[in-house]
């Protein structure tokens, strides 16, 4: 077996794969006892029908599709093995049959498409925004008061009209233009008013009902609606309410901390819950702002993406979809029943999301490139050892029950985390009021203290709740 290779347009390289007629006649012998149980031919048992009087009966061409497929993958793989420092395939080729010449083998070729290169004009000495979040007293009190809602009673309201932080049991009818659409009328539904349950508008305008009263709400749709038949278009929502509730809640005392946390008094669990809030803030504020930095560099990067590379990406982006309706106890294509949407309207409306996804990681990956950032084995370990740490073993002892799955994400976190330190340093960071940030400890500590608790794979976010029709764009 020889083979060639050539770039080819739109991030693709050509193989040309010639076998020798001896390579060849061996695949076609091999796809004989592969496949000889699929034929029948008079007078011969199902299976045993000779080579040759298979052949003649059912033409030489019989075996050749199978004969190919051998060829292909007993060597495809092995040649991108081999040219790993060329090109990167990204999906599956398209195969063609170039030659096939009696006594001379065959050539076959494969377009594959592979990992394109990623042109950067710049990625330092950029103007940057950087994102920082502050606690204030006014968020700890909210947040303590959380602990609460488990001693809250509900108690129906009667003598006046609903308002934000009510829950109401309602009717409702939606249409546009006077026809109704599916999924926009319910009866006896529990709405919490304030929730963002619904599309903007709606709840607003439940808000001061009163028991018993009706009302006609004018809504428009989201222009990024998931169902594409309602996107930017006014409804007019009817709307019965039967009955309002609003929450008691208990008072935040130090008895009522004990029994429901692990603090002893109201002021230490407030200093707690500071804590972990100013704790999301930096997080926060650091992912949106590599985000941002990502985001800018981008503007500056030019690439041309093969469709291989947004499929796979919008497979992985319907794949969350369809997690995170598993985690309500739904499934995709009931959901996809429920909204009239087929497999590939429902695909088609995550591409544009996936395209700069996928330029945002090619950048990512060209500028680790070039700037040759790497994890050295100390720095594993001392990750490595931070997560033994959290869980009381030793880094030997940890270091056995950890998978190869996890070293890589180890790895591969400690090289973005440098990145991203570099990208910081070498380009102006300012923030919202234009001044620079203020001084705060490095990236790289907060992704050590991010990974302190050990995963098998980063730990997935919380899914968002799966709304009717006239709720919000998951």
């Amino acid at each position: 077996m020889k083979y060639t290779h050539v770039a080819g347009e739109k991030s693709t390289v050509k193989l040309t794969i010639t076998f020798s007629e001896e390579e060849w006649q061996d695949a076609v012998n091999e796809s004989y006892k592969r496949t000889r149980g699929k034929y029948s031919v008079p007078g011969f048992r199902k299976g045993k029908v000779p080579k040759p009087v298979l052949e003649n009966y059912y033409g030489k061409g019989v075996l050749y599709e199978e004969a190919f497929n051998i060829l292909y993958n007993n060597h495809y793989s092995a040649i991108l093995e081999k040219e790993k420092d060329n090109f990167t395939a990204v999906g599956e080729p398209s195969l063609e049959v170039e030659d096939m010449t009696e006594g001379k083998g065959v050539v076959l070729s494969a377009v594959v498409p592979v990992k394109p290169e990623v042109i950067i004009d710049a990625y330092t000495g950029l103007k940057i925004k950087q994102f920082e979040y502050n606690v204030s007293n006014a968020d700890v009190e909210k947040e303590a008061n959380k602990i609460l809602e488990s001693g809250a009673e509900n108690v129906e309201v009667t003598s006046r009209a609903c308002k934000l932080g009510d829950t109401v049991n309602i009717d409702f009818s939606g249409s546009v233009a006077g026809e109704k659409f599916p999924g926009g009328t319910a009866d006896d539904y529990n709405l919490e008013l304030g929730s963002g349950s619904f599309i903007p508008g709606f709840e607003d305008g439940v808000v001061g009902m009163k028991v018993d009263e009706t009302k006609d709400i004018k809504v428009k749709f989201p222009d990024d609606y998931q169902a594409e038949n309602l996107r930017g278009k006014e409804a007019v929502f009817e709307i019965k309410l039967h009955k309002i509730t609003e929450k008691k809640l208990p008072a935040l005392t130090d008895e009522y901390v004990k029994a429901h946390s692990g603090s002893a008094t109201v002021a230490e669990y407030k200093k707690t819950v500071r804590e972990r809030l100013e704790r999301n803030a930096e997080n926060r504020g650091r992912d949106e702002t590599e985000n941002s930095i990502i985001g800018e560099i981008c503007k500056h990067a030019k690439c041309e993406i093969p469709e291989a590379m947004i499929e796979s990406e919008i497979d992985r982006m319907v794949q969350d979809f369809n997690y995170r309706l598993m985690y309500q106890g739904l499934k995709l294509n009931d959901y996809l029943k429920y909204m009239e949407l087929t497999m590939e309207q429902f695909r088609s409306q995550f591409k544009e999301q996936a395209e700069p996804r996928v330029l945002s990681q090619l950048v990512i990956d060209q500028i680790v490139r070039t700037e040759g950032i790497k994890a050295d084995q100390k720095e594993i370990d001392a990750k490595i050892e931070e997560q033994a740490k959290s869980v009381g073993k030793t880094l030997a002892e940890y270091k056995k029950s950890i998978n190869p799955k996890q070293i890589d994400y180890i790895t591969n976190d400690i090289i973005i985390t440098k990145m991203f330190d570099l990208l910081k340093s070498k380009n102006e960071m300012y923030t919202e009021n234009g001044s620079k940030p203020a001084a705060k400890k490095t990236a790289a500590k907060a992704a050590s203290e991010k990974s302190e608790k050990p995963a098998e794979k980063p730990a997935a976010k919380k899914p968002a709740t799966a709304k009717k029709p006239a709720a919000k764009k998951e």
